[in-house]
């Protein structure tokens, strides 16, 4: 019990000892130990990588879980250390009200076909995305959370202590020049009486002063040390976060690259059956299936676009193909069509494409959905649908 007591008498003197050492500082009454530049930048860097991964953190987390009430319950989970439960995704929601809505309005009727068709690609739509969320999560969040968590916490410990030793050393440097002073003063202006036993405590406490101030400096040095290897290891983290962020991209190339193709073979289907249904009418949607990545080249838009099939492409399986020169529009079923991107020709029988101008196209029997024949004065080509808005 006296051991504890000693020793909570000594920790608060400490504690009082930094507290008068910090407020002295803050207001210039006390001279403060500076890093140097180069420990100084570490610090910075270091700052500025916990901020940062902070916020790619969060705003990742908000990517891959928009809802927040839904965060909410993932963090206490895993702050319980139990298993999170499984959610269903939005798109195999809305896949299991398009089933039930097909079961109850009629499968057999045209619309019933195609909302189980669309609930099918919303259901594979809603696995990729299941199976996104669960590789990001795994490649991505779980390093930078663990850096967060692990090694900034190690950061910040020591970065707390190396301050406590600088405030002690500084100390000890005050303490060390007021006994200075005062030996000083008393070998000036002698006190005749007594002397000796004045003049010998002050040396005294001035040898005790540097005695103390050669092992705060010790201390300091040693932790400073301590920190500074741990600030460089920051670079290890930025070289381990990098590979988290290519695995990243590549998990969400993937996941888009599927939706693209569920969706075209979704559209190819709804396409077939629209024609259909709707016989003698255009088929497409006014929405381009996929955007291209860039509207202003359209040497990009071509590379990243789909392309169509040849002028063969035009003609039922069987037949030859046609000549474009040898088309002739039909007597009513033109309309106009405004271009949404650049597209350049892949051959002869396509129509290269300027974004916002005005064409008339046309469809022919037997001729791919996804395709339509295109009119710009006296030049005549096959244009992609999803290039296009159908005006009238």
């Amino acid at each position: 019990m006296d051991f504890n007591m000693k020793k909570l008498a000594s920790d608060a003197g400490i504690f009082f000892t930094r507290a008068v050492q910090f407020t002295e500082e803050k207001f210039g009454q006390a001279e403060k130990t500076e890093l140097d530049a180069h420990f100084e930048n570490l610090l910075a860097r270091a700052d500025s990588t916990k901020n940062w991964t902070e916020k790619i953190l969060r705003q990742t987390e908000v990517l891959l879980q928009p809802n927040p009430s839904a965060r909410v319950e993932e963090f206490l989970y895993e702050k319980l250390d139990r298993k999170v439960p499984s959610r269903v995704t939005n798109g195999e929601l809305l896949a299991q009200y398009m089933a039930e809505a097909a079961s109850e309005l009629g499968p057999t009727t045209p619309y019933g076909k195609t909302l189980i068709k669309v609930a099918e690609a919303e259901k594979r739509l809603g696995a990729a995305e299941r199976d996104f969320i669960h590789t990001a999560s795994i490649n991505f969040l779980t390093p930078l959370r663990n850096f967060l968590e692990g090694d900034w916490k190690t950061i910040s410990k020591e970065r707390r202590l190396l301050q406590n030793r600088r405030l002690d050393l500084d100390a000890c440097k005050a303490r060390l020049k007021k006994a200075k002073a005062a030996e000083a003063k008393a070998t000036t202006v002698p006190d005749f009486q007594e002397t000796r036993p004045r003049n010998y405590i002050l040396s005294a406490s001035a040898s005790a002063a540097e005695q103390e101030l050669r092992v705060a400096q010790t201390e300091f040095d040693r932790q400073a040390e301590v920190t500074r290897l741990l600030l460089e290891g920051i670079s290890s983290t930025h070289v381990n976060h990098l590979r988290c962020l290519h695995e990243f991209v590549e998990s969400q190339t993937t996941y888009y690259a599927q939706c693209y193709r569920h969706m075209l073979d979704l559209q190819k289907q709804l396409g077939s059956s629209q024609g259909a249904i709707f016989p003698g009418t255009f088929v497409g949607t006014t929405e381009p299936a996929s955007p291209p990545l860039s509207s202003s080249s359209p040497t990009t838009a071509a590379a990243t676009m789909p392309v169509g099939p040849s002028v063969a492409g035009l003609a039922p399986p069987g037949e030859a193909a046609l000549h474009l020169e040898e088309v002739s529009p039909p007597a009513s079923g033109t309309r106009k069509a405004r271009v949404l991107y650049d597209y350049e020709a892949a051959d002869s029988s396509e129509l290269a494409l300027l974004a916002d101008e005005l064409i008339t196209v046309y469809s022919l029997p037997g001729m791919d959905p996804d395709w339509l024949i295109g009119e710009r004065g006296n030049k005549k080509g096959k244009v992609p649908v999803t290039y296009l808005e159908l005006l009238s």
